[in-house]
């Protein structure tokens, strides 16, 4: 089976002309007045594959083709992707996020153009609203046209899709809106490329890009081959650095690099945090016929990335070291990167039932996400979806909407304790949901990968096994502080901030500060909290976008303080 990266039919892609508006003259002087004037010749390469970075380019006079480079196959010759004339401008999403170059620009006829270097166009991106609107249209429809074209296949990523390690990669890859294409091993393309790469199955899943290859490769290794880890910057301290990229670290984001801060956000696995993995969401304000978290999340990313901040994914933070001039975020392989202020917005951690196999099983069988890529692996298959919050009672809708036979156990005797009318009335109706309270997974039957489950009702105590080909675990999840002994937290990790600290004692580091934590504030100066890390938090998504911006005007106020 080969596939696009999101693992659901694609749409179609845009046009070019939504790809390739043309400028008129007052935008092209406008835009000029950012940039220096080149004139280039024919056969000229402007910038190649490879490069960490490269500039805005806009066209004055000539002619330049924009080129993808020889795929894996011999036969597959330099695909042309666009050509620009007077009037255009050559960009794409990786002025953004600042990915490496993967395409090269050649001059055909010679002419003239205008380089704006990134400082430039970062300045242009805050100082020029419609313009800005513009570009960030123009480099997402060609960031779809490249997901769909032949671009993608100078990226392929093969493996097993119902391994942990292969959804690993497949979700990195889709939240990061990175042309490639999923290639199952097993199957004639498969078997195909796994030949030609000298690939045997230990090597699976594997990443072929032109002129490399990365056996058992795994998100942080396709991150850093492409540019996207973190890379430290020139200069002193950054302002701000948030450790998280849910809808709170991306909230923070937005506000604090929109308002002039120096931005840094860190995830662990990749930007969207939990809400990015909910097959819909139905009550966020402002969307009245519901957005999946993937979107919602997606359009938060480019939104930070739009103001100038600086994401990288996937990026462990081990520690966090507060007795030099400035905090200093450390990440786990030993990078330290100094920050007048964090903002600690890592969510929780997914919990797990306590049955044999279990770790075994995670990605194979057993998800703590519904998306397209998970629906895939499990369409027309029965399944199983443990938990009786809504992100539970969604999934099972989803889940159904794909064709899957659905159970829905739910511990608890009362399926209404914690799930919202609307859902329940919705999952009751549907025939494709088996709604059974008081009931729990007790058991795990399968080789390498999830085939049967025991369920056992707790009020009789009867248990029977069924067909389970996708088990999707919702019961909760616990705080992802444990890198942060120093904190206060409450009785289950959660850390406690602002009027939460009164009743314990502070330091005296906030003696000599002469002030008490502003909201959103730890007990530690200048370190905040937000969304679902917080103690108190209320767990939803827009609660968690509220905290986020909130936090940024306290960061505000205790860079004002010269912490």
């Amino acid at each position: 089976m080969m596939e696009r990266a999101s693992g659901a039919p694609e749409p179609e892609p845009p046009s070019a002309e939504e790809a390739s508006p043309q400028l008129t003259e007052e935008q092209q002087v406008r835009l000029s007045g950012y940039g220096s004037v080149q004139d280039v010749r024919s056969g000229e390469v402007v910038f190649r594959p490879g490069e960490l970075a490269y500039d805005l380019i806009l066209v004055e006079s000539g002619t330049i083709e924009l080129v993808a480079p020889q795929g894996q196959d011999e036969d597959e010759d330099e695909a042309v992707v666009a050509t620009y004339r007077h009037g255009g401008f050559i960009g794409e999403l990786n002025l953004l996020t600042r990915q490496t170059v993967h395409l090269a620009a050649r001059v055909v006829e010679p002419g003239r153009i205008y380089r704006i270097p990134p400082a430039e166009f970062r300045r242009l991106m805050a100082d020029e609203s419609d313009l800005s609107d513009l570009l960030l249209r123009a480099f997402l429809a060609r960031r779809d046209r490249l997901r769909a074209g032949a671009v993608a296949r100078r990226l392929e990523i093969v493996g097993v899709g119902a391994s942990a390690a292969g959804l690993a990669l497949r979700t990195y890859a889709a939240r990061q809106r990175l042309p490639h294409l999923w290639v199952e091993a097993g199957g004639p393309a498969g078997d195909r490329i796994m030949t030609s790469a000298g690939l045997a199955s230990a090597d699976l899943p594997a990443v072929l890009a032109p002129g490399r290859v990365l056996r058992r490769a795994t998100p942080a290794e396709l991150a850093t081959m492409l540019g996207l880890a973190y890379r430290a910057a020139e200069g002193g301290p950054v302002d701000l650095t948030v450790v998280g990229s849910g809808p709170a670290g991306l909230a923070a984001a937005v506000y604090g690099a929109s308002e002039g801060l120096e931005t840094v956000v860190l995830d662990s696995v990749g930007t969207g945090g939990q809400a990015a993995a909910s097959s819909r969401i139905e009550n966020y304000l402002g969307f009245p016929t519901g957005l999946s978290g993937g979107d919602l999340m997606q359009r938060a990313t480019l939104q930070a990335l739009k103001f100038g901040a600086r994401l990288s994914s996937p990026c462990r933070v081990a520690a966090l070291e507060t007795g030099h001039d400035y905090m200093r975020v450390v990440l786990a392989d030993g990078t330290g990167i100094d920050s007048r202020a964090v903002l600690v917005a890592t969510g929780a951690r997914y919990r797990k039932l306590p049955l044999a196999s279990w770790d075994q099983l995670e990605g194979a069988g057993i998800y703590y996400a519904a998306t397209n890529l998970e629906a895939q692996l499990c369409s027309g298959q029965a399944i199983t979806v443990v938990g009786g919050a809504n992100s539970a009672g969604q999934a099972a809708l989803f889940l159904a909407s794909c064709g899957c036979d659905v159970t829905l156990a739910v511990r608890g005797s009362d399926v209404t304790a914690g799930m919202s009318s609307y859902l329940i009335d919705r999952l009751r109706a549907d025939p494709r949901v088996t709604v059974r309270p008081s009931t729990e997974v007790t058991e795990l039957h399968g080789g390498e990968r999830l085939q049967r489950i025991t369920l056992t009702d707790r009020s009789s105590g009867a248990s029977w096994e069924q067909p389970c080909r996708g088990l999707f675990c919702f019961i909760g999840a616990s705080a992802a502080t444990e890198w942060l002994p120093g904190l206060a937290k409450d009785p289950h990790g959660f850390l406690r901030t602002d009027v939460q600290l009164d009743p314990y004692p502070l330091s005296p580091v906030w003696a000599a500060l002469g002030r008490s934590p502003f909201p959103f504030e730890s007990s530690e100066p200048g370190v905040f909290a937000a969304g679902d890390v917080r103690s108190g938090s209320m767990k939803r998504v827009a609660a968690a976008v509220g905290e986020g911006a909130s936090a940024v005007h306290s960061v505000h106020a205790a860079i004002g303080t010269n912490l």
